[in-house]
């Protein structure tokens, strides 16, 4: 259940990205600091499509909660931070609650009804899953490095 909501949520997520024109979101991604606003608004839309569909369908499912987990891991980063807890200030726990699931998800492993499952190919545990939620946050890391400038005040 968790699973399947959450990645129908991010693909959702990702399709408001581009529903309302890429270059909308281009220029708000430039306004918080993105190197390369353009690309950094296809790439975050096509994660959060690629991945929410992999992951609510339970397949390759580690690489889609790693992918989930580097995405909010940014928008945590470039966006969220400072602004307080609740969502209705700009906070984190949004980001906070699909990292959560995600990490849960690979500790738990994707399911009976999966692809993965039926494929014959779960992985579970808990050193999994903080395995994956190492890989997001590396992933997230190298992103930021080579793509994030902070706006000057």
């Amino acid at each position: 259940m968790l699973r399947v909501v959450f990645g129908v949520i991010l693909v959702f997520h990702g399709y408001n990205k581009i529903s309302s024109g890429l270059a909308g979101t281009a220029r708000w991604f430039e306004s918080i600091g993105m190197r390369r606003p353009r690309l950094q608004a296809a790439v975050a839309a096509g994660v959060e499509i690629g991945a929410g569909v992999a992951f609510a369908i339970g397949l390759l499912t580690p690489l889609a909660a790693a992918a989930i987990i580097g995405v909010m891991v940014v928008a945590y980063w470039v966006d969220h931070r400072g602004k307080g807890l609740f969502i209705f200030n700009g906070g984190w726990e949004y980001v906070l609650s699909i990292i959560a699931v995600a990490v849960a998800v690979s500790i738990a492993g994707p399911g009976r009804f999966s692809i993965d499952h039926a494929l014959g190919v779960e992985v579970d545990g808990i050193g999994f899953g903080l395995g994956v939620a190492a890989v997001g946050v590396l992933s997230a890391t190298g992103q930021l490095a080579l793509s994030y400038r902070p706006p000057q005040p």
